[in-house]
C-alpha cells in the first residue's frame, strides 16, 4: 500500500503533528504527504525561527529542541517507513537535512505505529526504518503490549528525567554515511590549525580533539564552554577547514560537522565528551555522535584512540561519558571493522493535534 499523493494542504487551518520526545530531543513528526508545498517555509514559521527564543512558535530556542521527523510508508524492499531528519535552525532562517539525528530516529517507530504505517504486534513490535539523510537502515523494537505503543518502562537514559519504555536502535553499514568513508581523508590522524583532530563518519560527522590541546580539562559544564568566545572561535575555524577535507563542502551553513573534546573518562566510561553541535555545547552527546566517538576509541592511533579505555572481545561495551550522564554504545568488531552498532533510548508522545505556520 502506498502513501496517499500529496494532498493541499491549507497551513492556516492547521496541519496534523505529533510532538515527541525521542531520546535527549524533542521535536514535530509529520507524514511527508501532509505537509505544505512550501515545506520549509511552513517549518520556520511553526517552529518560530529565526528567533533566539522562538517566542513565536513551538521550538525550544536550542537545537535539540528544533527538530522535525518527515514520515512515509517505504516502497523498498525489506524497510517499513522511511525517515527524514530536519535540523531548524533556532537564530537563522535554515532548515538543512545535511545530518541525520538517532535521538528524533527513537520516536519514529512509535509514530509510525501511532499513525498506521506500521501494524503493531502483539509484545513488541520491530520497525525497519531507511534514513533519507545518508541512505542507512536502522532497526528499532517498539513496546507493543496488546497492540498499542506504550511508553511507560523501566528504562532510563541519562540527560531525560524519569523512565520509560526501552527503544533498542541498531545501526548497520553507517560508516561514512555523509563523507564517503569513515574517515574521509585516509586518516586516523590529521592537523588543522596546530590541533590534532580525527575527522570520522560512522553515521554522523565529527571533528574529534583532544581537550587538554584546546586549553581546557574537558569536564567543564556547557554553560562554561559557551562562554569561551576564544574557544569557540578556535572550534569554528577547525570546523569550517575541516568541511572540504570531509567532503561536505562549505559548510558555515550547515549543521555539520559536530565538534568533540576527548579526555579520559572519569566515571568509568570509555572516554569523556564535550560536543559542539556544531555552535551550541550539547548537554548530552547525539545518537550517531557516539557512535562516531566510539569508533574513534577503536582505532590504530588519534586522541580518542590514545586516551580510551577500550574492553576487550569482539564485541565492546563503550560508555561514552557526556555532560549529564553517560551513552552506552555496544560496537561489534570483525577483523578490525565495526559492523554495527546498538545504542538504547527512549521515547514519549507530548501531544497530537494540529500545528499552525
Amino acid at each position: 500500500m502506498s502513501d496517499p499523493a500529496r494532498r493541499v494542504v491549507d497551513p492556516a487551518a492547521g496541519v496534523p503533528c505529533m510532538w515527541m520526545r525521542g531520546g535527549t530531543s524533542k521535536g514535530g513528526y509529520f507524514l511527508a504527504h501532509e505537509l505544505p508545498e512550501d515545506r520549509d517555509g511552513f517549518l520556520l514559521r511553526a517552529l518560530g525561527s529565526p528567533d533566539p527564543r522562538q517566542i513565536d512558535g513551538m521550538g525550544g530556542a536550542d537545537p535539540l529542541t528544533s527538530k522535525v521527523a518527515v514520515v512515509k510508508r517505504s516502497q523498498r524492499p525489506g524497510v517499513d517507513v522511511d525517515y527524514l531528519f530536519l535540523q531548524i535552525f533556532v537564530d537563522q532562517p535554515v532548515v538543512t537535512d545535511g545530518q541525520n539525528c538517532g535521538n528524533i530516529l527513537a520516536g519514529v517507530g512509535p509514530f509510525a505505529i501511532e499513525r498506521g504505517l506500521v501494524t503493531a504486534r502483539e509484545g513488541q513490535t520491530e520497525v525497519r526504518i531507511y534514513m533519507e539523510n545518508t541512505g542507512q537502515v536502522a532497526t528499532v523494537r517498539i513496546e507493543t503490549p496488546g497492540g498499542r505503543v506504550s511508553y511507560q518502562g523501566d528504562a532510563r537514559i541519562d540527560g531525560v528525567a524519569g523512565t520509560a519504555a526501552p527503544v533498542p536502535i541498531t545501526f548497520a553499514d553507517t560508516a561514512g554515511s555523509s563523507c564517503g568513508a569513515l574517515l574521509p581523508t585516509g586518516h586516523a590522524s590529521d592537523v588543522i590549525d596546530g590541533i590534532e583532530c580525527t575527522l570520522i563518519d560512522n553515521g554522523m560527522p565529527c571533528v574529534v580533539m583532544r581537550a587538554s590541546d584546546l586549553g581546557i580539562s574537558g569536564i567543564e559544564t556547557p554553560k562554561a564552554l559557551e562562554a569561551d568566545g576564544i574557544l569557540r572561535a578556535r572550534l569554528e575555524t577547525i570546523r569550517l577547514a575541516a568541511g572540504p577535507r570531509m567532503n561536505l563542502g562549505d559548510v558555515t551553513r550547515k549543521s555539520v560537522p559536530k565538534m568533540t573534546m576527548v579526555s579520559s573518562p572519569r566515571g568509568g566510561g570509555a572516554i569523556a565528551t564535550r560536543t559542539y553541535t556544531p555552535h551550541r555545547c550539547h548537554d548530552a552527546i547525539g545518537v550517531l555522535g557516539a557512535v562516531s566517538v566510539a569508533t574513534a576509541c577503536l582505532l590504530p592511533e588519534g586522541p580518542a584512540a590514545e586516551l580510551a579505555t577500550v574492553p576487550e572481545g569482539g564485541e565492546k561495551l563503550l560508555s561514552v561519558e557526556h555532560p549529564t550522564g553517560e551513552m552506552s554504545v555496544i560496537a561489534t568488531v570483525r577483523d578490525g571493522v565495526v559492523t554495527n552498532a546498538a545504542v538504547l533510548r527512549t521515547a514519549r508522545k507530548l501531544f497530537d493535534g494540529h500545528i499552525f505556520g
